[in-house]
């Protein structure tokens, strides 16, 4: 018996509960001995004294008395208990938040989502057992012992010595196993962690692992993970199992050899007849709390396991330590000081900041500009303290911000970055993060100002709108529109502007920055931009170059000094001189209106780490629900039996192991009811004391022996089960992911499918042993005496009813209580990847409130579930008790009438309480298996989703797309081509056709919504056409396997998805035998050979969680030269360059301008220069393609493309951003290059309208 003391200063505030639970416990002990004591009386009256059968109605009385009050108890103690662990789960959850917040984003950049929401949600959950049920549970078995002693050293000081001995002994022995079970616990822990971490990643990651053939191969790495998670829990369980054994048989041992020294004592007329039938008839009962304490020993195992995740939480070292709340009127002046500043990041070779001094004026706009790694992002995250300097000071109004708290700073500052993090929820919520008590009306005048009301009223639902995980279900401009209107609302004096219009088109960019300038008008402004355009009109400009400040001045003093800021000027101006000289007419043609009913058809799904989604009527903060309760409780049986179906030996094992456990246990009693029976009669009794020695061990033998197999065989199977959630979500992914969000599979991963092992372990051997076995009693009963059977058997079938009673109640509630984990483990999910936002904003309390709210709902149901639970354990225990009493009056009765003979007696009373122990097994677990059903149904609904794209025929190696008929790359083609992304939904595409020859570059333009990704989407087959046929070589794309087809077309996609591992590990799906000199060769190309050395682990530098600790631009050439490596012959370049500054981006066009030479090539981009080049364009407007052409010819033609053309050239002219694109603010922090430290980062920096909402990577 052992305790974890750090688990048990959790329940502080409640160990008075947990006491009180304990002392019912105990009282219901009491009441049980007593019960049986006054059988065991009442047995010796009849059988010794010759009592009349009247004599004994008061003492049969007073034991139905006791056995209603031992029901009561036992139901008060399991309410009481699980009460408790709700309290201690929430509180506990509600505190680890808060530490969480604490340790801020900087920590959660370092940390896997997986393996924190482990400990967060699941871990958390698994707490219910050990508060529950384990800890009150071991005071009982502690205590009960020293009661039993006392008791029993009043009738028999000697067999009370030997019934404490044991009992010590018992509680003692598992003790020995302590180091094995905590080592075990431990390693099984981080192989939980792991498989959480790395399934989140692979489920989040899936789109990109299918564009590069590898989500197979990922499938066999989780395969791995899985089954390293079965040998683990292995390990526990052979600690589990040898502790569970020794505290069997020294139970056992106990009972056994007070019986046996009693019987030979009372042969020897040392000891009196009605204390060996007490010994008898208490027998196994004494140590029953031991036997109990046992059955949750793995519980309390796997809950001491769990706690080390969450206690490698709570030990993580907060950097940043709040001050306290300055009372009173907050007279803090809005200017920014930045005092010889120095800051670098862990694994970083130099400071992202050094030396740094500046002052932001109050009520001064400041521009900060730079080349990529030059320390900007840092500076912001610096001011808003998610991070200390490590020399020197930054001062709010006079005042060093770490003299002010976290919630006044941050309340001093409104930031807008670049990569925008909104959280599943309605479009109201996500604005209401900004100003939390807004109106309606405040929150529609902030979405005018930010030009985002109109695409907002547009949606399904208005405000009231889900835009799912990670606003899977917007466009990127679209996101950043409803974050600047979340700005706006906050309302506070220093406003950082971190490429705020990155994401916005040339029709919205006008209007916002107009928006933008007004609000700007009195306050504080920090402007970060790579479009130097953008601080032109600033007050003040300040550069940085290496993390030092090197110029500041105005725009012109810049200029004219001829430094960096001249240098940064000349480099963009080269690029905007490759820009096409459009003819006079195109100059003068006006930008059309601003088409709001665009934005609202942008409103379907793309894959999941960045697309739209399905405009499907979901209810605020869930995804869609799935309908698992379609299933009925038989199917639901049949289908279970059918997973096992290949473990059929392994399954008959159990079988017969657990008919052999009960039959052992049972014969024990035999032999003790017997050995009484023969000192009764005065027979020998040497052959009994042997079988009774003999028994006792092979009783222990067999409970472990049915435990190990009957759980090898379930968490076997549980590690298939696994690999197969993974296996079917892959060919359903992305168009699944946009209705279902990534906590709630993971919730589906762990802790559902960890519940389905208690069908194989816990259910299906009790079910058939609770079959055999009272079968088998009763005919025995039946034979000694037939009235005894007939009295047992109602109380039988009650117990074995009850359970069935009231199964759509339970089953209605094990489904209500799954579906709640799953919102907890979803919100989970959201509250750390959003930690950025949480903390800007400071949502935090809110944020937990919410988390708070969320666990408390689901700790009602459960308690409701746990309540029905408690009332069947106790209804069992009362009719076990009641139908002993049953049989023990009749068969008094019958004793006086002479029919059967005292052995027979005592025999047939032993026996009828052995008959109840495999059906009330059974029944008590009904509950939790109702909970089972439920997790089961939830994966049987993952297993039945249809798969909308299947694996074609295959089209022959010397037929298929490798070569066209010229011998060059095959030719692409769209005919007549028709998509919606759902029943019911807009139009995506109508009628599109178009011809992408061998070898020829086409480009793909148009407005926002317009369908141009859908067709990448389509040509990658993520979804199929709903009408007509995209073709490779002539051949519909149908035909091919899907992973010959994407093998042979390398995309490169704006917002790129690199996974939680090493740079060499993600550039390796390109081309995963490649060789170190051709990855490196790839990433020279790539132009990112020289930043990749500057880190010190090199190509070995994990990339952190998203890629998060990488910049924007430094993920993009980590992509390209991923499909660099890949060298297949059609490429897809989604806006490729988007997040790159003037010097990279000429020399990764270089590279890709070689790459596309001799391939066939589509391209969708926004920059004018990228497009004039391409053989063709095609311009898409609502699904249309209504211009083809080349440059010229578009242009001349005055239709659409010369409206997009002018609309972006006027809002360049107007003093919107256009100079070009620049590296994405966010630097990185492991290296010279890079000082992004976090999720945001960069988005699309489009100087064409905004980006099509369907990206995918």
């Amino acid at each position: 018996m052992y305790l974890h003391p750090r688990l048990l200063a959790l329940a502080k505030g409640v160990r008075w509960r947990i006491i009180l639970a304990a002392v019912v416990g105990m009282l219901a002990v009491i009441a049980g001995v007593a019960r049986l004591a006054v059988a065991a009386v009442v047995i010796f009256e009849i059988i010794h004294e010759d009592a009349a059968f009247s004599s004994l109605a008061w003492p049969l009385a007073g034991m139905i008395g006791l056995i209603l009050v031992r029901s009561g108890l036992q139901y008060l103690q399991e309410v009481i208990s699980h009460h408790t662990a709700s309290v201690v789960k929430v509180a506990l959850r509600e505190r680890l938040y808060n530490h969480c917040l604490a340790l801020g984003p900087g920590y959660f950049d370092q940390s896997r989502t997986g393996d924190v929401l482990m400990s967060l949600a699941e871990g958390v959950e698994r707490l219910e057992a050990f508060f529950g049920r384990y800890l009150p549970q071991m005071i009982v078995a502690a205590l009960a012992p020293i009661l039993i002693f006392v008791f029993m050293a009043i009738i028999d000081f000697r067999t009370g010595l030997v019934f404490l001995a044991f009992a010590l002994l018992t509680l003692v022995l598992p003790n020995l196993f302590h180091r094995w079970t905590r080592n075990s616990s431990m390693a099984r822990r981080d192989a939980y962690g792991a498989l959480g971490a790395d399934f989140l990643d692979a489920v989040q990651g899936l789109p990109t692992l299918k564009a590069f053939g590898q989500s197979r191969a990922r499938g066999v790495l989780l395969a791995d993970r899985a089954r390293t998670l079965f040998r683990t829990t292995m390990g526990v369980l052979a600690a589990n199992s040898a502790t569970s054994a020794l505290t069997i048989l020294g139970i056992a041992a106990g009972a056994a050899v007070a019986l046996a020294w009693g019987a030979v004592r009372v042969s020897n007329d040392e000891l009196e007849l009605r204390a060996l039938l007490i010994v008898l008839m208490l027998g196994v009962e004494i140590f029953r709390p031991l036997r109990e304490l046992t059955q949750l020993y793995h519980d309390g195992m796997i809950a001491m396991s769990s706690a080390e995740g969450i206690f490698d939480i709570m030990d993580a070292q907060v950097e940043v330590a709040d001050a306290a709340e300055i009372t009173g009127p907050l007279d803090l002046s809005p200017e920014i000081t930045f005092e010889g500043v120095d800051y670098a990041y862990s694994g970083g070779r130099r400071p992202a900041l050094h030396d740094l001094s500046f002052t932001l004026k109050a009520g001064e706009t400041l521009g900060l500009v730079g080349p990529s790694g030059a320390g900007k992002s840092t500076i912001v995250w610096s001011m808003l303290r998610f991070f200390d300097p490590q020399k020197g000071r930054i001062l709010l109004g006079g005042t060093d911000i770490r003299e002010i708290s976290l919630k006044q700073l941050r309340e001093q500052m409104a930031v807008v970055t670049q990569d925008t993090y909104l959280f599943h929820g309605t479009v109201a919520e996500n604005l209401r993060f900004g100003g939390p008590g807004a109106t309606q009306e405040q929150l529609e005048a902030a979405a005018r100002a930010a030009n985002a009301h109109d695409f907002i009223s547009h949606l399904p639902q208005g405000y009231d709108t889900i835009v799912g995980e990670r606003a899977v279900r917007l466009s990127g401009g679209q996101k950043q529109r409803i974050a600047i209107a979340r700005a706006l609302l906050k309302d506070a004096p220093i406003l950082v502007l971190d490429e705020a219009l990155s994401s916005v088109d040339a029709e919205n960019e006008a209007r916002i920055q107009e928006a933008l300038e007004h609000l700007m008008q009195g306050r504080t402004t920090l402007i970060i931009a790579h479009r130097l355009s953008s601080v032109v009109k600033a007050d003040r400009i300040i550069v940085l170059e290496d993390g030092r400040l090197v110029e500041s001045g105005n725009h012109s003093e810049l200029v004219a000094a001829g430094g960096v800021y001249a240098e940064l000027m000349a480099q963009q101006q080269e690029l905007e001189d490759d820009q096409v000289d459009l003819p006079e007419a195109a100059h003068a043609t006006e930008a059309p209106a601003h088409t709001t009913v665009q934005d609202a058809e942008a409103f379907v799904p793309k894959p999941a780490h960045q697309g739209e989604g399905h405009h499907h009527a979901v209810p605020s903060g869930g995804a869609a629900p799935a309908p698992a309760s379609v299933l009925g409780i038989f199917t639901v049986w049949r289908r279970l039996f059918q997973l096992v179906s290949p473990w059929r030996g392994e399954l008959a094992l159990t079988f017969l192991l657990g008919l052999a456990h009960h039959s052992a246990v049972i014969g024990l009693s035999v032999i003790g009811a017997l050995l009484v029976g023969q000192v009764i009669t005065g027979g020998d009794l040497n052959v009994l004391l042997w079988m009774l020695g003999v028994f006792v061990p092979l009783a222990a033998f067999f409970t472990w022996a049915e435990s190990w197999v009957a759980h090898d065989l379930a968490y076997r199977l549980l590690a298939e089960i696994r690999v197969d959630v993974y296996n079917k979500l892959d060919p359903l992914t992305p168009a699944y992911m946009v209705r279902r969000r990534s906590g709630d599979l993971v919730s589906i991963v762990g802790g559902d499918v960890e519940l389905v092992e208690f069908f194989f372990a816990h259910t299906i051997t009790p079910a058939f042993v609770a079959v055999l076995v009272p079968a088998g009693v009763l005919a025995t009963l039946a034979f000694v005496a037939w009235p005894i059977a007939l009295v047992l058997s109602p109380f039988l079938v009650a117990v074995a009813i009850s359970p069935f009673m009231a199964q759509k109640r339970s089953e209605g509630l094990g489904e209500e209580l799954r579906s709640q984990l799953g919102e907890v483990h979803a919100h989970m999910v959201d509250s750390i990847q959003g930690m950025r936002e949480i903390s800007a904003f400071g949502q935090g309390p809110a944020r937990t409130a919410e988390m708070v709210a969320n666990s408390w709902k689901f700790a009602h149901f459960q308690l409701r579930f746990l309540k029905e639970r408690a009332f069947q354990i106790g209804f069992i225990e009362g009719m076990t008790a009641l139908g002993g009493l049953a049989v023990l009056t009749m068969g008094v009765w019958l004793m006086t009438q002479g029919d059967i003979s005292r052995p027979q007696l005592i025999l047939s009373v032993i026996l009828s309480v052995a008959a109840f122990a495999p059906i009330s097994d059974i029944a008590r677990t009904i509950k939790q298996l109702m909970e089972t059903l439920a997790a089961a149904r939830r994966l049987f609904v993952v297993h039945d989703e249809p798969v909308p794209v299947k694996d074609g025929p295959g089209v022959h190696a010397h037929e298929n797309g490798r070569t066209s008929k010229n011998g060059g790359s095959p030719a692409l083609s769209f005919d007549h081509v028709t998509f919606s992304y759902g029943h019911g939904e807009a139009q995506a595409l109508h009628g599109v056709s178009f011809d992408v020859e061998s070898g020829q570059t086409v480009a793909l333009v148009g407005r926002s919504g317009a369908g141009k990704t859908t067709c990448a989407n389509l040509v990658m087959r993520f979804w199929d056409p709903g009408e007509g046929h995209v073709r490779l070589s002539g051949h519909d794309l149908r035909d091919f396997e899907l992973e010959d087809l994407r093998r042979q077309i390398a995309l490169v996609s704006q917002d790129t998805y690199l996974f939680n591992s090493s740079i060499r590990d993600n550039l390796s799906l390109g081309k995963i035998d490649a060789t170190d000199k051709e990855i490196e060769d790839a990433a020279r190309q790539a132009n990112a050979h020289d930043f990749i050395s500057a880190f010190p682990d090199g190509y070995d530098t994990r990339v952190g969680e998203r890629g998060m600790q990488l910049s924007g631009g430094q993920r993009q050439r980590i992509s390209i030269a991923r499909a660099i490596l890949k060298n297949a012959p059609v490429l897809i370049l989604d806006e490729a360059t988007s997040h790159l500054d003037a010097v990279n981006e000429r020399q990764v066009r270089q590279a890709l301008e070689t790459l596309m030479e001799g391939r066939t090539t589509v391209v969708i981009a926004h920059r004018l220069s990228t497009i004039r080049d391409a053989d063709r364009i095609v311009v898409l407007d609502d699904g249309h393609a209504v211009e083809q052409g080349s440059h010229q010819e578009l242009l001349a033609s005055h239709g659409l493309y010369s409206q997009l053309v002018a609309t972006q050239l006027l809002g360049a002219t107007a003093g919107g951003e256009h100079n070009g694109h620049h590296e994405d603010r966010h630097e990185g922090h492991q290296g010279d290059e890079h000082e992004g430290h976090g999720e945001h980062q960069a988005g699309p920096m489009p100087d064409m309208p905004d980006v099509d909402p369907h990206h995918h990577h």
